[in-house]
């Protein structure tokens, strides 16, 4: 089958169609998918590099959410069937035709959504469910600043916030990511470009309750300065970060700018912080079904669906890392097979 394989980290030249065995069932509990569509994520970008933490050992296929339709199962599944159109999730192997999951990462999908935003819901809408219903709990009327807000965690984010009855804040490195912000209904957008987000806020409110922040260094300092007494900055990733695994040099500037827990500063503010990674909430079996399951009834019930920026084709998937690294893209960006 035809597959990405990252054999070594750099630019999304490395990124080479490769053909390579297909993947054969090998555990009661596994299910084979054939791959119609692949969604995106930053930290793909970040495992291309080798600045991602959680990557397994090269040579492995990137990726990590597809949607496609089941082509054969383990003789202990019973929630899917062949033939069934599924959404995928795990830590690596969807740049490809075919992909094993086990099955409690292998999830119907959602028959109002298309194959595009199928492929677009899992890692981003969990990632931003997590954030705001199970770490921050956020309540209506708080106040939520979402940082990288047009991006694929981003937009997520402002959907799920704005359906809890939230007021949102979005910052954007651009007029024109702001501008999309606003058609998404946020209540405040900030090009920190031209503007500090905190004096912003700072001149706008009185604080904020809530924050979804993966940036890291100083907009993680920034951010925390903003919280209200009883807020809560979550932070799902630090996208600032120069972590490299194969290069010391890089491990005491992440160490630096890495966001930390300071307790007395949390005493003396009475605000929380939170981390998520929900990669590794995929092991346990019963919360990834009850996570993905709660999130899905939301969506459905509130007509929320995944904002698409770009579609490209399985041949130009460096050019899709090309363009979500220039930082110019919005939404999540989706790859088509065939």
């Amino acid at each position: 089958m035809k597959a990405y394989l990252l054999n070594t980290s750099g630019d999304p030249k490395v990124l080479q169609m490769s053909n390579i065995p297909s993947p054969k069932i090998s555990n009661p509990t596994d299910i084979l998918i054939k791959v119609k569509t692949i969604g995106i994520n930053y930290a793909e970008i970040l495992s291309r590099k080798g600045q991602y933490s959680w990557a397994p050992p090269k040579p492995y296929v990137l990726g990590m959410e597809s949607y496609g339709k089941v082509e054969k199962i383990g003789s202990s599944v019973t929630h899917v069937a062949v033939g069934d159109p599924v959404i995928v999730g795990g830590q690596y192997g969807c740049y490809a035709e075919k992909v094993i999951a086990p099955e409690h990462l292998v999830f119907k999908a959602i028959k109002e959504y298309t194959e595009e935003e199928n492929a677009a819901l899992l890692v981003n809408y969990m990632t931003a469910w997590v954030v705001l219903n199970k770490q921050a709990r956020i309540a209506a009327n708080e106040v939520l600043l979402v940082h990288a807000a047009a991006g694929g965690v981003g937009t997520a984010a402002i959907q799920l916030g704005k359906a809890l009855g939230a007021h949102v804040i979005g910052t954007a490195g651009s007029n024109e990511k702001c501008e999309i912000l606003k058609k998404m209904r946020v209540d405040r957008a900030i090009n920190y470009l031209e503007k500090d987000f905190y004096q912003d806020i700072s001149e706008n409110y009185q604080g904020v309750d809530v924050v979804l922040e993966v940036v890291g260094g100083e907009v993680f300092k920034k951010s925390i300065e903003l919280l209200n007494p009883f807020g809560r900055i979550c932070i799902a990733g630090y996208a600032s970060i120069p972590f490299k695994k194969s290069n010391p040099f890089t491990y005491w500037k992440t160490w630096r700018d890495a966001p930390k827990a300071k307790i007395m500063n949390m005493a003396k503010g009475s605000y929380g912080i939170f981390a998520t990674h929900i990669g590794y909430l995929t092991e346990n079996k019963m919360i990834s079904e009850t996570l993905f399951e709660e999130m899905k009834q939301f969506v459905l019930k509130n007509n929320i669906k995944p904002v698409i920026g770009k579609v490209y084709d399985f041949d130009e998937i460096p050019k899709a890392h090309e363009f979500m690294q220039s930082r110019k893209s919005h939404g999540k960006i989706v790859v088509k097979i065939g």
